[in-house]
């Protein structure tokens, strides 16, 4: 059956509009109901992401999954002290010259003897020749699977080089610097490069966010986890996540954006990111969680989503008494609500968006241009505009008492 309707009483609001301007007119109930403040503090305001198989969405973990898949088996541990790279290092030095085989012996050197911390990146000699580079980064991944290299380029924006690192697999890191470290070089070729650390080479560059290529064949390619959020907006967060694992916001896949002034939590997904790399962020994030690591098989995108579940706090509450506000929330858990567009949907300027589209509506495209660029209150344009006209006023008054 259809509600009985009666008229809304305009709610108070900073902005001239009230409620009645954009058409909010009847309540669906009879219903006396109450009021209340929503989102005093964005704790009062909790989201719980339903996933497609209608499971809600919570941080529940922060433990790494069963399943490994940071590396396969035999590219997983760092060379041992014993391995035999020589026939390699013999083929490195015919390919890039004696320099840049000596600096990558002492690479070797130090990975093979252990020891924790991050072990700074090589950077091999200025090198132009496109095919001769990709001859390089084919025998390393060939050669030495543990070790990751990429192409950086000198800050003149014309030299290139190639830069070697110890991938996480076999424990090393970024590089000392955090962002490329600085590193020992090697002259290569007959030619002399300076120190990574005091020179003009554009040395601090992130790594490459290309995915791990060492990837087990039998496991999903991207990994899930839960984010938990507080009082930021979702891609936010993942920027902050991002900027710290070298990778870009749109390297994550997410169901959909959730609110800023709020605490929430959703799934979301990343291509070839060992769960282990992102784990290790929570000691260093703020007012943000991530957890309950599985990997699967396909990204998430927007919409992939049942729904959200909202628990909300209400404070300040006004009534006419406890029965009322009982007999309002049975209520709102029998009949359910309409969606309701309040007036945060019409803007809060001195120009509410619903005239401008109105206007667009009746094909008044010279007033809706005008309703969009004129000058809103407080505008710098406008205060120039008062302050140019009392600078005539001035100069008016002057001239006429002269």
């Amino acid at each position: 059956p259809s509600p009985q309707i009666r008229p809304a009483a305009p709610m108070a609001r900073s902005s001239s509009v009230t409620e009645a301007e954009v058409g909010i007119s009847c309540f669906t109930s009879a219903l006396p109901g109450f009021r209340g403040v929503l989102k005093h503090r964005y704790s009062d305001f909790i989201v719980h992401e339903v996933a497609r198989d209608g499971s809600v969405v919570r941080l529940t973990s922060l433990d790494l999954p069963d399943q490994c898949v940071d590396a396969k088996e035999e590219e997983k541990a760092a060379p041992a002290a014993d391995a035999d790279h020589s026939k390699a290092l013999e083929l490195f030095g015919e390919l890039c010259g004696e320099a840049d085989c000596h600096a990558l012996r002492g690479l070797l050197e130090k990975v093979a003897a252990g020891g924790e911390g991050d072990f700074s990146p090589v950077m091999l000699s200025p090198d132009a020749d496109k095919a001769h580079r990709s001859e390089v980064h084919n025998f390393f991944k060939k050669n030495f699977k543990f070790l990751v290299t990429d192409t950086v380029e000198h800050s003149d924006g014309v030299q290139k080089y190639i830069r070697v690192r110890v991938g996480s697999e076999a424990g090393g890191g970024r590089g000392r610097g955090g962002r490329g470290g600085g590193g020992r070089g090697g002259g290569g070729r007959g030619r002399k490069r300076k120190n990574m650390n005091g020179s003009d080479w554009g040395d601090d560059r992130p790594f490459d966010s290309r995915g791990s290529s060492s990837w087990p064949a039998n496991a999903g390619k991207f990994l899930r986890f839960h984010l938990c959020k507080e009082n930021k907006d979702t891609q936010d967060a993942l920027g902050v996540i991002g900027k710290m694992l070298g990778l870009q916001s749109r390297s994550f896949g997410f169901s959909g954006t959730k609110d800023k002034r709020a605490v929430t939590t959703q799934q979301v997904t990343v291509f070839k990111v060992p769960a282990n790399k992102i784990a290790a962020l929570n000691k260093r994030l703020y007012g943000i969680k991530v957890g309950n690591f599985c990997y699967v098989k396909e990204g998430l995108g927007l919409g992939q989503l049942m729904g959200n579940r909202f628990t909300i706090t209400l404070r300040g509450v006004v009534a006419e008494s406890e029965d009322m506000i009982k007999a309002a929330v049975d209520g709102l858990g029998k009949n359910g609500f309409i969606n309701y567009y309040g007036l945060q949907r019409f803007g809060s300027g001195s120009v509410p968006t619903h005239r401008i589209g109105a206007a667009l509506l009746r094909g008044e495209w010279k007033n809706a241009v005008n309703l969009v660029l004129d000058p809103r209150e407080g505008d710098i344009l406008k205060l120039f505009c008062l302050y140019l006209i009392r600078i005539c006023m001035l100069c008016c008054a002057n001239f006429c008492s002269t």
